[in-house]
């Protein structure tokens, strides 16, 4: 039987014997080091100028630091496994101001709506950079983490599933389209073991995916599902499901996954977030591109503190702020950056697009496959 309990969290593959047996024997990069660096740059500046169109979006500049006190930094889980990187900051001050480095700007982007006095309607976009300690290091996750943080200023009325999906399909489109681009540009990216860019983006709820592989944990519900729709939405990431467990560990305090929304043979279905995951042809393995969803109102927040035993969080300056309305209403999310262009690259591990750490056993690994890391 699949343990489902120990797949709710922790991304990665845990094993490094794993990592071996799952990266691809016969791989070469289709462009090298320096042309890959220019090819991924014309990604980066089509993806940015297409998100400010397509979400009416303004790039501005967000923080690699933040006071631990505020509650702004993001910690990705709600179970408490993965912490910050926490240090004191400011010499000769009386009290040292006790600084973490972000994880994710998701909190801070809700608040930088107000600062920058965002009308409905209008958001941000950033470039966004962190530090994950607690990742275990495989083809796929590094512990330097590099997103598109956006955030967008949503009244009421738009807090509802054709909302997030009509958003969701703008970012999918635009995404598509720097993969259509660069392919244009760089006719070696054209290979033929490796298809088209998915058009359709299938949209379906997690008690769906339940539905269809009750027997099996997460992530191996998305490699079926996804070897089937090679681009899925998949809503409702953080409520518990039909078996006991949610889909996935989500955090408490943004995303909204406990507002009803979907039902279908008489099953009520909850949740205003979800994730984008495609079938990578080169590992040949799902792949994450995106979380995003509408953000929680005071009531759900609440609500999800309450599930996921923090209700503490509410003495914390962010959570005060948006109980006592002082922080917009908003749709937001991350996308990966390394991630987006390790899949429209066509390359095997995130150490071909990004600058990181990696262990030396990876690395060797890495080697024996053709597979040639950035340090």
């Amino acid at each position: 039987m699949y343990d489902k309990k120990s797949d709710l969290a922790g991304p990665g593959i845990s094993t490094y014997a794993e990592v071996k047996k799952i990266l691809p024997d016969d791989y070469h990069a289709l462009l090298p080091p320096l042309k890959r660096m220019e090819a991924l740059y014309l990604v980066k500046e089509y993806i940015e100028k297409g998100l400010a169109e397509a979400l009416n979006l303004q790039m501005v500049q967000v923080p690699l630091i933040v006071s631990k006190d505020s509650g702004v930094n993001d910690y990705l889980d709600r179970d408490g496994s993965r912490t910050p990187v926490d240090f004191p900051a400011g010499l000769g001050l009386p009290k040292r101001i006790e600084a973490q480095v972000v994880q994710a700007a998701t909190k801070w982007k809700r608040m930088a709506l107000a600062q920058f006095d965002c009308k409905v309607g209008q958001g941000i976009n950033t470039d966004m950079r962190a530090v994950r300690k607690d990742y275990f290091l495989d083809h796929d996750h590094s512990s330097y983490v590099d997103q598109w943080d956006w955030e967008k200023r949503i009244k009421e009325e738009d807090r509802n599933l054709n909302y997030l999906i009509d958003t969701v399909k703008r970012i999918w489109k635009v995404i598509r389209g720097a993969g259509v681009m660069i392919r244009e540009k760089f006719p070696e990216l054209h290979d033929p073991r490796y298809p088209d860019f998915p058009e359709e983006l299938k949209i379906i709820h997690a008690e769906e995916i339940l539905e269809m592989y009750p027997d099996l944990p997460r992530k191996q519900r998305e490699t079926k599902l996804i070897q089937e729709y090679p681009a899925v939405f998949i809503i409702g990431i953080g409520k518990v499901l039909k078996d006991g467990y949610p889909h996935e560990m989500r955090a408490a305090d943004y995303d909204d996954w406990i507002t009803p929304t979907i039902v279908k043979n008489e099953q009520q279905m909850y949740g205003l977030n979800g994730d984008i995951l495609v079938w990578n042809p080169v590992t040949k393995r799902r792949h994450e591109l995106t979380s995003m969803g509408i953000r929680v109102t005071k009531e759900t927040m609440k609500k999800q503190l309450e599930i996921s035993g923090q209700l503490d969080f509410l003495n914390l300056p962010y959570h005060k702020a948006i109980l006592n309305d002082e922080i917009p209403l908003s749709i937001g999310g991350g996308i990966g950056q390394a991630r987006t262009y390790m899949y429209l690259l066509r390359t095997a591990h995130l150490g071909e697009v990004t600058v990181s750490i990696w262990p030396d056993e990876l690395k060797k690994i890495c080697a024996e496959k053709n597979i040639f890391v950035l340090e």
